[in-house]
């Protein structure tokens, strides 16, 4: 039987995430209605339905670099046997107008590559935001704590 360390868990996720110097490199998060609930087959952007853009809001989410300042948090945690690394707060603020702009707000948030081409971007992971997200023009929709987590079951 084969293993991972959480050295290993923890080196594999810090050289993804804020290491690689790949063209184009960056992440992008970007926001998701209820329509089609993610689940671990998914493999592209498109597989999810994108809120509204405007008021606030671009089309493909918000950048978030391969760094150690976007993964603000990288832990390896030999307690629980895993790591995790941890996206900055995203911050969106709704102007003009409720965000998102029309339509179902905002239930899932997707992590996906930043390829040129937005219906080409893989979707790597997804957040459950638990209840649809609509804020008003003037207020802010801010994601915390985005985690990914290595663990082995």
């Amino acid at each position: 039987m084969a293993g991972w360390t959480n050295r290993g868990k923890f080196r594999s996720l810090e050289e993804y995430l804020t290491a690689l110097a790949i063209p184009g490199g960056a992440f992008a998060l970007f926001l998701a209605t209820s329509a089609t609930p993610p689940t671990a087959d998914h493999n592209l952007k498109t597989d999810l339905a994108e809120i509204a853009t405007g008021n606030g809001y671009s089309a493909g989410g918000l950048n978030v670099n391969r760094d150690t300042t976007d993964w603000d948090v990288r832990t390896e945690d030999d307690t629980a046997d895993r790591a995790f690394f941890q996206i900055k707060d995203l911050v969106w603020t709704a102007s003009g107008g409720a965000l998102p702009s029309s339509g179902n707000g905002a239930r899932y948030a997707g992590l996906t590559d930043r390829h040129a081409t937005p219906s080409s971007r893989e979707l790597l992971a997804y957040f459950d935001l638990v209840s649809d997200r609509t804020v008003s023009s003037g207020q802010t929709l801010t994601l915390q704590n985005c985690e990914l987590r290595a663990n082995e079951s």
